[in-house]
């Protein structure tokens, strides 16, 4: 009687738990991140759409909004002053990856420790790529792909020798190229439009609510089962 009451309580405390439900609502585990998603009534400009539900602090919001940002020493201004719409992506990409509760589905774990996360193929909506390698198409770079080597020996992303300053077109031919690349692969462009619940917008209008979490439940649903012990 002992062993068959031990294993219907090993079987009672192992209960499927599908992946999908651990995907939704989760910040990544990264230097600026919060632990979880919560109110911030302070956050700044670009990142107000996520004051509700939230990932990054009010600090954060405001340092994702400086040329030289503070919280990886990046500087837009690699290749001179960047016009001033191709800048406004940029932070709203920014905005978006820090302050987003709604990336699980594509939080990968980085590192020989495991202990970092990012996201891989978050697929934007197709206006998302096609406005902003539009807006970007008179400014420049030297790389087209900003997670690479550049030259920190002044303490900020410079472009390394031999990489020239060119409109962005010549390293991004496509809008495709500009999403896919920019940052290692983090961004997919999909085929889908905005308002189909199928990709992601960068951005949007928090008067009419967060379209994002529906395309994150979505595809946290399409994980498989796993189990946890209790």
């Amino acid at each position: 009687m002992e062993r068959w009451w031990q294993l219907l309580l090993g079987l009672w405390t192992v209960m499927p738990v599908w992946a999908g439900d651990e995907l939704l609502n989760v910040c990544m585990k990264t230097k600026h991140h919060k632990r979880e998603p919560g109110p911030e009534d302070k956050l700044y400009e670009e990142c107000i759409p996520w004051a509700e539900k939230a990932c990054c602090t009010a600090s954060t919001s405001w340092h994702a909004h400086l040329d030289v940002s503070l919280l990886y020493n990046f500087s837009l201004l690699h290749c001179g002053l960047m016009m001033p719409g191709c800048e406004e992506h940029f932070i709203q990409a920014v905005c978006f990856y820090e302050c987003s509760p709604n990336l699980g589905p594509w939080i990968q774990k980085v590192g020989s420790s495991g202990q970092g996360e990012r996201i891989r193929d978050a697929p934007l909506c197709r206006e998302d790529c096609e406005q902003w390698w539009e807006d970007c198409r008179t400014s420049y770079t030297c790389r087209s792909d900003w997670l690479g080597s550049w030259d920190w020996s002044r303490g900020k992303s410079r472009c390394p020798a031999g990489a020239a300053c060119r409109p962005f077109p010549r390293y991004f031919p496509t809008p495709a190229a500009l999403c896919q690349r920019i940052w290692s692969g983090s961004f997919q462009a999909s085929p889908a439009r905005r308002g189909s619940g199928r990709c992601l917008q960068k951005w949007f209008e928090p008067a009419r609510g967060n379209p994002n979490e529906a395309v994150a439940r979505l595809f946290a649903a399409r994980a498989p089962a796993r189990a946890r012990l209790y």
